[in-house]
């Protein structure tokens, strides 16, 4: 008997063995396939502008970007620094206030009534319009970039956060009632974790619109980082750098995203409506 179930056992760790050794190739191939498709545009982008002979003032080539990455570098990370720092720091402003402003919400209807539609009606005034004027409000410092910057992350958190809060099991929510669980234990151990997926998802969109808010702030007025330096490329025709500009910028974008990602998949291991 314990012989058959020692077979049995070795078996199934046979085929789980294999089904992970069939499954890492996959995912060697899905992880590699976006680094292949990049390469294959480059290369398209390479052979259009010399097949065309583009002017370089118009569309440079990826060779002569690269060769800008690296002749410039000591000027991009100079810019890039007062960027990143606004757009973390509005990242963390506009996010914490936005998660503060849903547990009010879900715990007072009458504020979610009264205050949510003016948090609608202002995220709909494109951050073009609203730049010029907190601006205005904070000055040209750093302090105008890292609120344009929480602006921007400010809503798509608050309406994910609101929902996810309110997206309770209801059987999970009866049950904490019988057992006369309080305010507190339920928004801890109920409301937060089934919350958690949603913010996640609004965390990774803030994580990029957050370097976005932070580079529009720049357009309006700085004298250094990305944002004023691709408006001194493209005022001075310098085609190169202003490419090179936007792929730090980019960078920076997909960096942050990667990291608020790892979190999610180290700290959320459920979906929307599983109990955690």
């Amino acid at each position: 008997m314990a012989t058959t179930v020692g077979r049995a056992a070795s078996s199934t760790d046979q085929r789980a063995g294999a089904s992970g050794a069939a499954a890492s190739p996959r995912a060697w191939r899905d992880t590699l396939l976006p680094f292949a498709t990049a390469a294959a545009l480059l290369v398209a982008w390479q052979a259009l502008a010399w097949g065309f002979s583009l002017p370089v003032y118009i569309a440079p080539t990826p060779a002569q970007i690269a060769r800008t990455l690296v002749a410039e570098l000591p000027t991009l990370l100079r810019n890039f620094a007062p960027t990143a720092v606004e757009s973390f720091v509005g990242f963390l402003l506009g996010n914490t206030i936005a998660i503060l402003i849903s547990v009010l919400f879900v715990h007072s209807k009458r504020l979610e009534a009264a205050f949510y539609p003016i948090a609608v009606f202002i995220n709909t005034i494109p951050i073009l319009a609203k730049a010029p004027i907190l601006v205005l409000i904070f000055g040209l410092g750093m302090t105008s970039k890292v609120v344009i910057a929480a602006f921007i992350c400010f809503f798509p958190t608050l309406a994910n956060m609101v929902r996810g809060l309110t997206s309770v099991n209801p059987q999970s929510l009866e049950l904490m009632r019988v057992l006369s669980a309080s305010r507190a234990e339920v928004f801890w151990k109920l409301r937060v974790p089934s919350s958690l997926p949603f913010l996640f998802s609004a965390l990774k969109i803030a994580s990029t619109t957050s370097v976005l808010g932070a580079i529009v702030g720049e357009w309006i007025g700085a004298d250094l980082g990305l944002g004023a330096l691709i408006i001194e490329a493209t005022h001075n025709f310098r085609s190169p750098l202003l490419y090179a500009t936007v792929f730090v910028a980019s960078g920076w974008a997909v960096l942050f995203f990667a990291i608020v990602s790892f979190a999610e998949r180290r700290i959320v291991t459920w979906k929307p409506g599983e109990s955690a």
